[in-house]
């Protein structure tokens, strides 16, 4: 059987995400994601093309690395302004049956017990098509923000997250037995105390002594996405992940980082392909060649590569407008996410060394992934061949204008891939855990979070 592929949305509850400048463009609808017809279309959109989900980013603090300040940033529209995700899912699953919501939420700056119910509210209201992005977070004006003089530094974030997420799997899975429900209407009883426990959490960071407040969702834990691909991101999500995003150039430097992360997952005794990896990348396409690359063209002039330098200097922690165009990016420190920097540290997809003008056209269009412009039968082939040589499972595909990305992959791209048998044409059933694994909705037993399911020895569970 030939190698399916899978694709999401990337998108983000604000104006032109990841393409800088390009919410100019005058088919451009980003403009009013502030609509709620914005995301319900937009999702039923998806829902046609089959995608596995839409997976929405978010930050809690502008992007004030570039220049020293975040005046680019606003002045850019660079991810401000920009609005909670999490309230857009229950609209969109209203109208929808199938598609998955990768709902982006950090550990750093919210206690893990209320974020635990809001979870599970939503896992309900979609019949377990939640999901939720783990991030640790990177953007040091976050962090001001919440009162804190910088954010933690990058791997004391993962050491923190751990125990967040322990909280969090304590509360998912070990407070509520599934059959604590009962809802006799002869005896009054609605749950039966005896089958509710109480967690008793001590930790270095989170003290939680009492129940989980909601009964339990459809999959209880939500599929856990993660996006780290640092070395302690890697094991972070060997442990955690069901899902996990990367974001490379190449095709070398994707096939190293997928086998970095099916190794970790197989030492951490998972499955090599427990967790599905998708990759950063945008499609430009259209019915013949040449108007794909007339299209890609039309972008570009609305692009600004400005904006891109001020996203690239938040991710990789370093100030580009202190450099030349022509300087290369040289040995970086970064604080913030460190795969970033790794990657533009090796060769360009010519073989050469980045550049901060490299980067800042290469940015322009869809962030830190690749782009890809061609036919629906080109991008296709391309498609394709990463896939077959990275051993990647799926695609992130961010765009260039929104919906009509969207539309054109839906239009030209997929046809292509179903009568090639490389893309579904039917959604599996059940939860989203399901419909990404065939193997049910609750986590598998040797996934971390199983360890703290009610009864299981090592829940350490005050009764």
């Amino acid at each position: 059987m030939p190698r399916q592929i899978r694709f999401n949305a990337f998108d983000m509850n604000c104006v032109a995400h990841q393409s800088s400048g390009l919410w100019r463009h005058p088919d451009d609808r980003s403009r009013t994601y502030k609509d709620l017809a914005y995301w319900t279309e937009l999702a039923k959109l998806l829902e046609r093309g089959k995608f596995d989900g839409i997976f929405i980013a978010d930050v809690l603090g502008t992007y004030d690395v570039y220049g020293g300040s975040n005046e680019g940033a606003i002045r850019h529209g660079a991810q401000v302004p920009v609005n909670d995700p999490m309230m857009l899912v229950s609209a969109m699953a209203y109208v929808t049956e199938n598609l998955g919501f990768g709902i982006t939420a950090g550990t750093a700056y919210e206690h893990p017990y209320p974020f635990a119910r809001r979870m599970t509210t939503l896992d309900h209201l979609t019949k377990g098509r939640v999901g939720w992005n783990v991030v640790t977070g990177y953007l040091p004006s976050a962090a001001r923000n919440m009162g804190h003089d910088d954010q933690m530094e990058h791997d004391d974030r993962y050491d923190y997250a751990d125990e967040y997420l322990e909280v969090l799997y304590k509360l998912w899975e070990g407070s509520w037995e599934d059959d604590a429900v009962v809802a006799d209407r002869e005896t009054g009883v609605f749950t039966d105390p005896s089958k509710v426990h109480e967690i008793g959490h001590q930790g270095k960071h989170f003290t939680v002594p009492g129940i989980h407040i909601s009964e339990p969702s459809p999959q209880r834990t939500p599929v856990i996405f993660q996006a780290g691909a640092s070395s302690r991101g890697i094991a972070f999500a060997a442990e955690n992940a069901e899902a996990i995003f990367v974001a490379n150039s190449t095709k070398e430097g994707l096939k190293a980082t997928v086998a970095k992360l099916r190794d970790a997952l197989e030492a951490a005794g998972r499955d090599r392909y427990s967790a599905r990896i998708y990759t950063l990348l945008t499609v430009i396409t259209d019915e013949t060649p040449e108007k794909a690359q007339a299209k890609f063209q039309d972008y570009l002039s609305y692009a600004s590569a400005e904006g891109a330098l001020v996203f690239m200097s938040g991710w990789m922690g370093v100030d580009l407008s202190q450099y030349g165009l022509d300087e290369p990016i040289g040995n970086v420190k970064s604080n913030a996410i460190q795969s970033v920097v790794a990657n533009y540290q090796a060769a360009n997809a010519e073989g050469g060394e980045w550049t901060v003008g490299d980067i800042g056209t290469q940015g322009a269009i869809g962030g830190l992934g690749p782009y890809i412009v061609g036919s629906g039968e080109e991008v296709a082939d391309m498609l394709q061949e990463w896939a077959e040589e990275t051993d990647v499972d799926g695609f992130n595909l961010a765009y260039a204008i929104t919906p009509g990305t969207f539309e054109d992959i839906v239009t030209h791209v997929v046809p292509v891939l179903q009568a090639r048998g490389v893309y579904q044409t039917e959604y599996t059933e059940g939860t989203l855990r399901n419909k990404l694994q065939g193997a049910g909705d609750r986590l598998p037993d040797t996934h971390r979070g199983a360890r703290y399911r009610v009864g299981a020895a090592a829940a350490s569970l005050v009764e």
